[in-house]
């Protein structure tokens, strides 16, 4: 497969040169194209991106008046490209092709937010503004936060969603929002405000920006779960439960309790390893039979494999199972769980553990040996 970095090639320079070239600003197309296309080859994804950025930073015109009358020309007629499924074809920003202005639109107009976010609202239609607005947050935090609660009812779901996606904590590859961090407390209106959305899109990045939260504050997530999730409609007990899902894994007693999965008195499990010697390339097999005095009950079944490290010592990493319901005080199931090689782990020989959870409690245990 071809290397994303190659989305931002000559083609797409000379298109982007041709849509400022036809619009209503001074613009020197021929020295844009020599400076956004130097030694392309040599530079990755986001270093393209900045190098088309510096050459329109260059070539466009330095009032902001102007600046905006061809930011605003240059954009794809459609307002929702990627909904209507358009790509870009040379007739109007948007999709990757419109990165570079959003980040001109910062690097510009960081020192007038009043000018630059109302602009960076209408390119966020044809690609998302969520890393290009983050400055505005930490240089003009309390300005843009009351322009962003003024967006939450937006017809555009992309703005609804630059919201909620925006003011993420812990936005990957983002400029990380450490006041928010520390105290998500601004933040949670927005979230509240869009947590039944009519559109998934916006939905999902709700739940993301609160499974951001919950690495800071889980308790805090956890009781917003229990708010959240009584009378909950399917679509937000869905979003609650991917905002959690992080929790939920780390079996944190408060967000399961939130779900219904309380502990179980007298529950017992009987853990037998099918393969006690399992060869690397192959899969680790085990039988769990779990029985409790009441006779139905919500257990949320997940496993954690303590692998072995190459200083003898180990290093538990937590999978999910199952989520079910004690039928007659009881429950059986198998699992296969396949030991081959992936990039995020270096395998050792020797013995490893298994460790059941149920409901977020460990009660059972049992070793294996990987032979490599």
């Amino acid at each position: 497969m071809e290397p994303f970095k190659n989305y931002f090639n000559q083609d797409l320079i000379e298109k982007t040169a041709d849509i400022f070239d036809r619009g209503p600003a001074r613009f020197d197309r021929k020295h844009f194209v020599t400076l956004a296309a130097a030694e392309l080859e040599g530079l990755e994804l986001k270093e393209r991106a900045t190098q088309i950025m510096h050459a329109l930073d260059q070539t466009l015109p330095a009032g902001f008046d102007e600046f905006e009358e061809a930011v605003l020309a240059s954009l794809h007629k459609s307002e929702d490209p990627s909904g209507e499924g358009l790509t870009f074809d040379g007739s109007g920003l948007m999709g990757f092709a419109a990165w570079p202005i959003t980040d001109l639109v910062t690097h510009r107009g960081l020192r007038a937010p009043e000018r630059a976010l109302p602009l960076l609202k209408e390119v966020t239609k044809r690609f998302t503004a969520e890393f290009a607005i983050r400055p505005f947050l930490v240089e003009h935090r309390d300005y843009t936060l009351s322009v962003l609660n003024g967006w939450v009812d937006d017809r555009s779901r992309h703005v609804r969603r630059l919201v909620s996606e925006g003011t993420r904590p812990r936005l990957p590859w983002g400029l990380r929002l450490s006041e928010f961090v520390a105290d998500p407390a601004p933040i949670l209106p927005f979230l509240n405000a869009l947590r039944d959305d009519k559109e998934d899109y916006v939905r999902r990045s709700v739940a993301n920006s609160l499974n951001d939260i919950a690495k800071d504050h889980p308790d805090m997530v956890a009781e917003i779960a229990h708010d959240w999730l009584d009378g909950a409609s399917a679509n937000r007990t869905r979003l609650v439960r991917h905002a959690c899902r992080t929790l939920l894994k780390a079996g944190h007693g408060k967000t399961l309790a939130a779900f219904g999965y309380e502990p179980v008195d007298g529950l017992t499990c009987d853990l037998s390893i099918l393969t006690p010697k399992v060869v690397f390339g192959k899969a680790l097999e085990f039988e769990a039979i779990i029985k409790a005095p009441v006779q139905t009950a919500p257990v949320m079944v997940d496993y954690a494999i303590h692998f072995a490290k190459a200083n003898g010592g180990t290093a538990p990493k937590v999978f999910k199972w199952k989520d079910a319901k004690l039928q007659g005080g009881h429950l059986c199931a198998t699992r296969r769980h396949a030991i081959k090689p992936i990039t995020t782990r270096r395998y050792y020989e020797g013995n490893h553990m298994l460790e059941l959870f149920v409901n977020g409690i460990s009660v059972a245990s049992a070793d294996f040996e990987l032979c490599m």
